[in-house]
C-alpha cells in the first residue's frame, strides 16, 4: 500500500514523483528509509515532501511506541541522569526507550539516519551540540519530532531544544570561592570548542571582576570533563610556587582528578585548597571530602525534552530554547583562604584529608 500524503488537499505519491522526476516507488523508498537510493534523488523528493506539507498519518505510527535517546557516549555519569529522565516521561506515556551510541559530542554518525527513519519512533532525544541540516530535513519529511537536550552546545535557533544556565553556574562556583577570600582562583573548564565550557569561563571571568580581582591566565585551563584531565591540569597547577588556593573544576569529574592531585601533592582539602566541582552527579557527595558543585538539572532537563515529544504538535515547527536554572551546593570541600601561616603541605607520613572514594 502505497503512503499518502496529507495536505489541504491530498497530494498522492505519483504526484509527487511526477513533480521529482522520479518513480512512485522511487518516493515510497525514500519515505520508507531505505538506502538504495542517491543522496541527490532523497533531497530532491525530501524537499518536495516538506513542500508538500508531508505528515505520517497515525496508521503509519509503530505498534510498540518508542523514543530514542541518542548519545554520542555512554560511559559519562551524567549520562545515567539523562538516561532516567527520558524514562520517567516514556514509562508514563507508555513508551519504551531505546537507547543509541552514535557519533561525536557535535553530530551523529551520517548512518545513524538511516536506522531511525527504518525505526520510526514517536520521536527522539538527542545529546549533542547540534544537527546538521540534512539530519534535520529527513526526520521533518518523516515527521520525526526531536529535541537537543544541551548540557554542551548550542543548537541551531531552528532546532528544539532544552539546556541550563552555564553561565549562571560559573558566577556562583567562583563568587562562593572569592567571597571566601580566595585571590587565587583557578578554573578547569571543558573543551575550548564548547559552549557550557565558555559559558562557564566567561561566569568565572564576571565574577573575579566582581571580586576586584585579575585573571590570571596562566589559571585558565581547558580539559575533556574526565578524572584524567582534571588531574592532570591540577598537577601543573599545583606543582608551581605561586599555587591556587582554589579551583572551580568544570564537572565533577574534573574536580574528582583535582582531588587526587591534591593528595599527591600533600594538600590537604579544603584546609589548604578548596575546590569545586559542576554537575552535582550522585558520587560528588560521596568523594572525600564531599564536594561543593553547582547542580545542573541533567533528570529535568530529559524530563522536559521529552514532555516536547509529546506534546499534541510534538516540538513543533517553532523551535523552543528551554533553559533551566542552575544552583550552588555547598558541601565541605571548600573553605575560607588559609592564611600565610595556616596553608601547608602535609608532612610525610601524616594522612591524607584530601582522596578519592573507593570506586570513584
Amino acid at each position: 500500500m502505497h503512503d499518502e500524503v496529507e495536505v489541504g488537499a491530498r497530494v498522492t505519491l505519483a504526484e509527487v514523483a511526477k513533480e521529482a522526476g522520479v518513480s512512485p516507488p522511487t518516493v515510497s523508498k525514500v519515505l520508507n528509509g531505505r538506502s538504495d537510493v542517491s543522496s541527490d534523488t532523497r533531497s530532491r523528493v525530501e524537499r518536495l515532501l516538506e513542500v508538500h506539507g508531508y505528515r505520517r498519518r497515525a496508521s503509519d505510527r509503530p505498534r510498540f511506541p518508542l523514543v530514542e535517546l541518542v548519545f554520542h557516549e555512554l560511559d559519562s555519569v551524567w549520562a545515567v541522569e539523562l538516561v532516567k529522565g527520558v524514562e520517567n516521561v516514556a514509562k508514563a506515556h507508555r513508551a519504551t526507550v531505546v537507547l543509541t551510541r552514535s557519533g561525536t559530542r557535535h553530530a551523529p554518525a551520517p548512518d545513524w539516519i538511516e536506522g531511525v527513519l527504518r525505526r520510526r519512533p514517536l520521536g527522539v532525544v538527542l545529546v549533542f551540540s547540534s544537527l546538521p541540516a540534512e539530519v534535520k530535513h529527513r526526520l521533518r519529511s518523516r515527521d520525526i519530532p526531536f529535541v537537543i537536550v544541551d548540557p554542551a552546545g548550542d543548537p541551531d535557533p531552528d532546532v528544539p531544544s532544552v539546556g541550563s544556565a552555564n553561565w549562571a553556574g560559573g558566577l556562583a562556583a567562583t563568587r562562593h570561592l572569592t567571597d571566601q577570600g580566595h585571590e587565587r582562583v583557578a578554573i578547569i573548564t571543558g573543551p575550548e570548542d564548547m559552549l557550557c565550557s565558555r559559558a562557564r569561563l566567561d561566569g568565572y571571568r564576571s565574577a573575579m571582576t566582581m571580586a576586584g580581582l585579575p585573571v590570571d591566565p596562566r589559571l585558565v585551563r581547558f580539559g575533556d570533563f574526565q578524572v584524567a584531565g582534571g588531574f592532570e591540569h591540577a598537577m601543573d597547577l599545583l606543582e608551581g610556587p605561586d599555587r591556587p588556593t582554589a579551583v572551580f573544576a568544570g564537572s565533577d569529574l574534573h574536580a574528582l582528578g583535582v582531588l587526587e592531585a591534591a593528595r599527591l601533592e600533600g594538600l590537604r582539602v579544603p584546609a589548604d585548597l578548596s575546590v569545586v566541582g559542576y554537575d552535582d552527579v550522585p558520587l560528588a557527595q560521596w568523594s572525600s571530602p564531599p564536594l561543593t558543585t553547582v547542580h545542573q538539572p541533567l533528570r529535568q532537563m530529559a524530563e522536559e525534552a521529552t514532555r516536547m515529544l509529546f506534546r499534541p504538535d510534538g516540538p513543533g515547527r517553532t523551535a523552543r530554547r528551554i533553559e533551566l536554572a542552575t544552583h550552588l551546593v555547598v558541601r565541605q570541600s571548600t573553605a575560607p583562604r588559609p592564611g600565610p601561616s595556616g596553608s601547608s603541605r602535609r608532612e610525610p607520613g601524616e594522612a591524607p584529608e584530601a582522596r578519592v572514594s573507593a570506586g570513584a
